[in-house]
């Protein structure tokens, strides 16, 4: 963790307009999403995939990265530039970015699927192929014993 800092990952950039990546996310994950003129997310609903809640008030979710910052820092962003890494914090093309619930996203912290798995084992399987599908894409390192036990419920 030499080095590691969340600062290194510009997060939260403008995608359009006024509207952020994280304000961007919670209008695409959720339901009937109203916004206001600074973009952010008034109204609408959210299922939390992690743990199959249903949200309507934006203070309940966070955005979460499925790969942890922390985590990528440790499987190779380290070497990156800072550019590279504002991609990877940002990325709206990979199943990077999800809105979960908030203490749910607490809970899981920097830790791989070996430690953390979701709540919902329903949802075991796309975490699992979501994960590989981002570390492949950003070419990271992989803990395959991590994996295994989740990929094996696709």
């Amino acid at each position: 963790m030499d080095g590691y800092s969340r600062a290194r990952f510009p997060h939260w950039i403008t995608i359009s307009g006024a509207c952020n990546t994280r304000e961007t996310v919670l209008k695409r994950d959720g339901d009937n999403v109203q916004t206001n003129r600074q973009c952010q997310a008034v109204s609408g609903t959210w299922t939390s995939p992690y743990d199959g809640a249903t949200w309507t008030q934006r203070d309940d979710l966070d955005i979460d990265r499925m790969v942890p910052l922390a985590q990528a820092w440790r499987s190779g962003t380290n070497a990156w530039t800072t550019a590279r890494r504002r991609q990877f914090a940002n990325d709206l093309e990979s199943p990077q970015l999800w809105t979960v619930t908030d203490n749910v996203n607490q809970a899981k912290g920097d830790k791989d699927p070996g430690l953390r798995k979701p709540p919902l084992v329903s949802f075991h399987c796309t975490y699992a192929c979501s994960w590989t599908d981002v570390k492949y894409r950003f070419q990271l390192s992989v803990d395959q014993a991590a994996l295994q036990n989740m990929l094996a419920t696709c």
